[in-house]
């Protein structure tokens, strides 16, 4: 699945692509961001409420980011789909106002999928990963 990268400002582009996430039998198209730092796939709260997560029902921990600040995010197991391919995961949900997308990370996407990066032709490619050799 090849995804072009989002335009934000003039020369300014990230691998931010659409998702689709499910609990029980609620669905929300939304857009991440594929980010090689991230532990773990991480949304805001009120995507998880929008799906009917009680979301500080979740196992909680500490999200910490690159500015070392330190927020709650609690754990709630969710079904992402990703260009028509689902995959169950363990995804963070966090009330911090420090982004306005989603995070697309370790645990979650880059454990399940092969993901390339072509920053100079505008793509982000992933592929379902049939392990390794």
């Amino acid at each position: 699945m090849k995804f072009k990268y989002k335009k934000l400002a003039p020369g300014l582009i990230r691998p931010i692509i659409p998702v689709t996430l499910q609990f029980n039998k609620k669905s929300i198209t939304y857009e991440a961001l594929i980010d090689s730092g991230a532990d773990m796939c991480a949304f805001p709260a009120e995507i998880g409420e929008i799906l009917g997560i009680d979301i500080k029902s979740g196992k909680s921990g500490d999200l910490t980011g690159v500015i070392g600040k330190s927020e709650k995010i609690y754990y709630h197991t969710i079904t992402i789909e990703v260009g028509g391919n689902k995959t169950q995961i363990e995804a963070g949900f966090t009330y911090s106002q420090n982004s306005s997308h989603g995070f697309l990370g370790q645990r979650g996407i880059f454990s399940v999928y092969s993901v390339h990066f072509f920053y100079r032709k505008g793509v982000v490619e992933l592929r379902p990963d049939t392990g390794i050799n």
